[in-house]
């Protein structure tokens, strides 16, 4: 049975206009590693590709030059096969040129290259052999879609997107590939022939994130605890040693920002940029700029500007859930093997985590919360929010705040439980503090509507009635 590529609409749309074009294009396309984006471009453009390079991790430029040498070999005719690997990325180049314009056909001729930050290693030659490429020969044509992708999206957006030299301002389209989100999740999952609650769902999401390469490893026929018992705590499980070869394959000394994903897991609520400096024992300056700039544009942490603050209070929280979840249950751990997960579930330590995972999760839908509430169509700015105790009187945090341009915000507390959540009069106390000090902080004249996200919705007594506006559960996450 053909693999099916799930969701990836825009995305699509974008590759398939981009053959109707009277012009050549030159994409760079985006994404974490193990997210599909290889998939996508071998899907869509399964019968446009003339030619397709991928490059090889940690190796120098002769070995990359005869992987180039045999990729285009499998392309050409035996009489016409090049019999000695090219000395340099020019030559290569030129050697490419040739090959496409005796490609027959009237439509679109797709070059992909794939892990290009592989390929254009100092002092290999291959960003100027590829500048030339494209400024002498494809961008004169109207034939050619030049698709160069990579796995570290920051040194993609510095040498391709934002490139000074001669690649300034030449790419057309710029594609940034995320992970699945849960109707994606679900419905790959569904494709595959395995039926899950969304409950269910919603465990392996917390714990894997909507990453395709993960969630391949779901098993008909088993629940979502046997799955991350054997993805994450078997001897051979995909996840178990994933985190190192995750941020070893996409930075170089990575240990600098696995200092600040662990730091980061720590403290859930959010540091701010001076908070996290300190903590990882990093100095102002650029290094710290790329480290943090780039964990955010693979989309590991993400960034929050509190409603009233300026940028130097923005909050940076941790946003992949593997990641989060490794940390607190893998790393380290004396524990491992058959029924490890089974019993780690049952302890408060889980019931803390799921918590904090909950809230990463619903912070990654936004948009779902948004068109949940109708306000989708309204212009707003998502953020959380915290606000320090005082002599005397306590701080408080908001997990999720939606100010919005109809003069109401939405203050919204997001509660796990694997039930109906019900608000008790300690916790009716709380929720009438954090609406006073939150008015206090931020001297917002606007009408606040306190709103609960929960996993079962609310159970109805006269502290839901009386203070909760609006009331969203689970289902309202998987929308599209």
């Amino acid at each position: 049975m053909a693999k099916q590529l799930i969701g990836r609409k825009k995305e699509q749309a974008i590759l398939k206009e981009l053959l109707t074009t009277g012009e050549s294009e030159f994409v760079a396309l985006y994404g974490r590693r193990r997210v599909g984006k290889t998939f996508l471009v071998e899907t869509v453009y399964k019968k446009e590709i003339v030619f397709a390079l991928t490059g090889l991790n940690k190796t120098g430029k002769h070995l990359q030059l005869e992987n180039f040498t045999n990729a285009l070999n499998e392309k050409l005719a035996r009489t016409a096969q090049i019999p000695t690997t090219p000395g340099s990325w020019l030559k290569a180049f030129d050697i490419l040129k040739h090959y496409l314009e005796g490609v027959k056909g009237k439509q679109k001729r797709v070059i992909f290259i794939d892990e290009l930050p592989w390929l254009a290693t100092s002092n290999s030659g291959f960003l100027s052999a590829l500048e030339n490429f494209w400024n002498s020969w494809a961008s004169k044509r109207t034939d050619i879609i030049l698709l160069v992708c990579g796995s570290a999206a920051s040194w993609m957006i510095s040498n391709i997107v934002r490139n000074k030299g001669g690649l300034h301002n030449r790419i057309t389209r710029r594609i940034r590939l995320l992970p699945f989100n849960l109707h994606e999740t679900e419905r790959y999952l569904k494709s595959r022939n395995i039926k899950l609650e969304r409950y269910d769902v919603l465990q392996l999401y917390m714990a894997m994130g909507g990453i395709p390469h993960y969630l391949k490893e779901v098993r008909r026929g088993q629940s979502a605890a046997q799955v991350i018992d054997e993805v994450c705590f078997s001897k051979d499980g995909l996840l178990r040693d994933e985190f190192e070869n995750l941020y070893g394959g996409l930075f170089n000394k990575p240990k600098r920002y696995t200092d600040v994903i662990k730091i980061l897991a720590k403290k859930p609520k959010g540091l701010t940029r001076n908070e996290l400096m300190k903590a990882a024992k990093l100095t102002s300056g650029g290094t710290t700029t790329k480290i943090f700039d780039s964990l955010e544009e693979s989309g590991f942490i993400i960034r929050y500007l509190p409603v009233g603050s300026n940028l130097k209070l923005a909050l940076y929280k941790l946003s992949d859930p593997y990641s989060a979840f490794y940390l607190k249950f893998i790393a380290n751990s004396r524990a491992s093997g058959t029924g490890t997960w089974l019993k780690k579930m049952t302890t408060p330590s889980w019931r803390t985590w799921s918590g904090f995972a909950f809230e990463c999760l619903c912070l990654a839908h936004t948009e779902q919360i948004k068109k949940a509430l109708g306000v989708d169509k309204i212009y707003t700015e998502e953020s959380a929010w915290r606000a320090a105790g005082t002599s005397g009187k306590a701080g408080a945090q908001i997990d999720l705040v939606i100010e919005r341009g109809d003069n109401v915000i939405n203050v919204c507390e997001i509660k796990f439980s694997e039930m109906p959540f019900t608000i008790h009069k300690k916790y009716a106390n709380e929720l009438k503090h954090k609406l006073q000090t939150f008015k206090t902080h931020t001297k917002s004249r606007k009408t606040l509507f306190l709103t609960m996200i929960t996993t079962y919705g609310l159970t109805e007594n006269q502290y839901s009635n009386s203070l909760i506006q609006q009331s969203l559960d689970m289902p309202v996450l998987f929308e599209q």
